[in-house]
């Protein structure tokens, strides 16, 4: 006569088959959990792109990438780590309501694939979420070796190719130029200050950058965020597009930099 219940043989088959499920099921859920949240990533930045176009509207030029007026930011004043941050106004407060709605819960200013082990970059809103194109929104001051980046941010119609330009994109620093994606970039970039070592994430050059000593970029920086090393952009015009980080890569060849413009620089 049988016995009731499961042998030990069918207790063993039914185990393995459950690992068998697990095994197929676990990546499947884990890149479906990559998926939704690089869909997020495309809706912040839909709306960072937004608010920029429409602040550029109103404004008749984009707001400074960072401004070093004396005058608090509202609400809550400065941002960021005073140890390695510059104190002044970034562009998301220029933006209306925007930050605001980041301090009350909404996370339109944090990317969900940030990576940062650093447990002050985890903390820190200026890391390891959104850049703007220092080309556009430029900087009221800042050291002489940058002064391509550094005055008035520029007009709408200062920009010719709109549709082809970076104006927000995933990036390792609030503040981001081409510098930061090229292989070879007109000034060599230190690590002394953060601003310094921004990067557009999963960029294949990334290995041989120099990145902030104080650690905890390295992942998001070398592997990226989203599936296949894929970043999220928003333009001028307005629409968003997910490009793969090496897209943005520039380089220096005998004629100058490839890829540079219109892409980084609006000539």
């Amino acid at each position: 006569m049988r016995r009731s219940g499961l042998m030990l043989i069918e207790l063993l088959v039914s185990i393995g088959i459950l690992a068998i499920l697990v095994a197929v099921l676990v990546p499947a859920l884990n890149k479906s959990r990559l998926r939704a949240k690089a869909t997020v990533c495309t809706s912040n930045i839909r709306q960072l792109s937004f608010g920029l176009c429409t602040y550029a509207a109103d404004n008749d030029r984009f707001p400074y990438g960072f401004d070093n007026t004396p005058n608090e930011p509202p609400p809550g004043g400065y941002v960021g780590h005073h140890q390695y941050n510059r104190m002044g106004w970034w562009w998301f407060n220029y933006l209306e309501g925007l930050y605001e709605k980041s301090m009350g819960g909404n996370t339109v200013l944090q990317c969900p694939s940030k990576n940062l082990q650093h447990p002050k970059l985890r903390d820190d809103i200026l890391c390891g979420n959104y850049g703007v194109n220092l080309s556009i929104c430029k900087m009221s001051s800042g050291r002489k070796s940058r002064k391509g980046f550094i005055g008035e941010p520029l007009t709408s119609i200062e920009v010719r190719r709109p549709s082809q330009t970076l104006l927000v994109l995933d990036s390792g620093y609030a503040i981001i130029s081409w510098w930061h994606a090229a292989d070879i970039p007109p000034v060599p970039l230190s690590n002394s200050i953060i601003e310094d070592a921004a990067y557009v994430p999963g960029l294949k050059i990334n290995k041989d950058r120099l990145l902030w000593p104080g650690g905890g970029q390295n992942y998001d920086a070398l592997f990226g965020r989203h599936p296949r090393k894929t970043v999220n952009i928003g333009f001028l015009d307005g629409h968003v597009g997910r490009s793969s980080a090496d897209d943005l890569l520039v380089e220096k060849d005998s004629d100058g930099y490839k890829n540079l413009v219109p892409l980084w620089l609006p000539k």
